[in-house]
């Protein structure tokens, strides 16, 4: 047994109990592995959930984290600094951006996002414009406003009353949506792929149509790029693949490569609907968090890393495949880059966790999206080998699990 004053007991001996973490307690980590305070090897194919965008400890990540911190960690936002306004200027250069606001995560992002496309109506037409139209399994946060705009009532249960004005479609309806939208529509907030809600991805039909109503109600086009987003599909943003161009985007996740940071991305028209004192994060723009992300969009950006995602995407997809055909275990293999999910067969459906355990006893480290989905979002630059491994050892455990029942 491990000599550690902590373990696993003692998260039931001390923590609220809204999460229930696996048996392991991962202590070091180091590109696309982890070691657990046992010391066994795992290969990890969750990246904290698409957040390790370089795998753990990467260098260049842990020499710009220790040159910030000995420089400058914290001001409020009475002041400005140089990491904060550098990245923003680097967000500006390379996406839709105009003007950018810093947060601490995807929900505080998003959460920014939400009002600001009120605050934007409510400006230029009047309080009536206000009703926000989102998807069916969709995810955003849990925040309260958040998770009201997310599409999964499993999350909102116990909380209410939500906000409201919030109505939810069916994803990649067009019909659905265009019985809804109307003049009092502020905004249409999408994922470009569903990421909890089973790793679907919008058809491009579907996100230009979405586009066209927006346009054509005068609503906001919100992006909730979490997931998607800082080269996880293997383009620096989603929608720069998709013919389409929203009014406010939002990221998080992997911005930080670990590092918590979120930011809300829009045009200077829209942003002046945030005027001095309408919204605020007392960490947001932190110097640390922004010194770290502009480092990771730095390496992300790279052309060539892209395409490499691009590449391991077809080495994950092929072995998944072939793994699915010889066992009979997955309905469809679906994504993009490396953010991938494999569907179970109906038999199989509410019994991802199964999988997941089974992998781990293997030393392999994935997630799920929802209980029906295996869903694998690993560092953007695995190497191949460890691609091979952990296919292999997932292999191994399906096999295991199958042979149970």
């Amino acid at each position: 047994m491990s000599n550690n004053p902590v373990n696993r007991q003692t998260f039931d001996d001390v923590m609220v109990p809204n999460y229930a973490p696996q048996a392991i307690v991962p202590v070091r980590g180091k590109g696309s592995h982890l070691w657990d305070q046992e010391g066994r090897d795992y290969i990890d194919l969750a990246g904290g959930i698409a957040v390790n965008l370089l795998g753990h400890c990467h260098p260049e990540l842990v020499q710009t984290l220790k040159d910030q911190a000995d420089s400058l960690w914290h001001l409020s936002n009475v002041y400005t600094n140089e990491p904060a306004l550098t990245l923003a200027q680097k967000l500006t250069q390379q996406t839709l951006a105009e003007r950018v606001f810093f947060a601490n995560s995807g929900a505080e992002a998003n959460e920014a996002a939400f009002k600001l496309a009120r605050k934007y109506a409510y400006d230029h037409v009047g309080p009536q414009k206000h009703e926000i139209i989102a998807f069916e399994q969709s995810f955003h946060g849990r925040t309260l406003f958040t998770v009201s705009v997310g599409g999964q009532p499993k999350y909102r249960q116990g909380f209410e009353p939500a906000p409201g004005g919030i109505t939810h479609v069916p994803y990649n309806d067009l019909e659905a949506l265009r019985a809804v939208i109307s003049e009092r529509t502020c905004a249409v907030v999408m994922e470009p792929i569903l990421g909890e809600g089973g790793i679907i991805p919008a058809t491009a039909e579907f996100a230009q149509a979405v586009r066209a109503l927006c346009d054509e109600h005068k609503a906001l086009l919100i992006y909730d790029e979490i997931q998607t987003g800082v080269g996880r599909t293997g383009n620096l943003f989603a929608y720069m693949d998709m013919g389409v161009t929203p009014d406010i985007l939002t990221s998080a996740k992997g911005l930080g490569g670990g590092f918590p940071i979120g930011a809300m991305l829009t045009t200077a028209r829209i942003a002046e609907s945030f005027g001095f004192g309408a919204h605020g994060s007392t960490f947001g723009g932190n110097p640390l968090g922004c010194a770290v992300a502009g480092k990771v969009l730095d390496i992300v950006s790279d052309p060539a890393l892209l395409a490499d995602v691009k590449r391991k995407h077809a080495l994950f997809k092929d072995a998944l495949q072939r793994i699915g055909d010889r066992l009979g275990i997955f309905k469809q293999v679906r994504g993009a880059g490396l953010l991938i999910g494999a569907e179970l067969v109906d038999q199989w459906h509410g019994k991802a966790g199964e999988f997941l355990a089974a992998a781990r006893e293997q030393g392999l480290l994935i997630l799920m999206a929802g209980p029906n989905v295996l869903r694998f979002t690993p560092s953007l630059i695995i190497p191949d080998e460890d691609i091979g491994a952990a296919m292999t050892k997932l292999e191994t455990a399906i096999e295991q699990v199958l042979a149970k029942q």
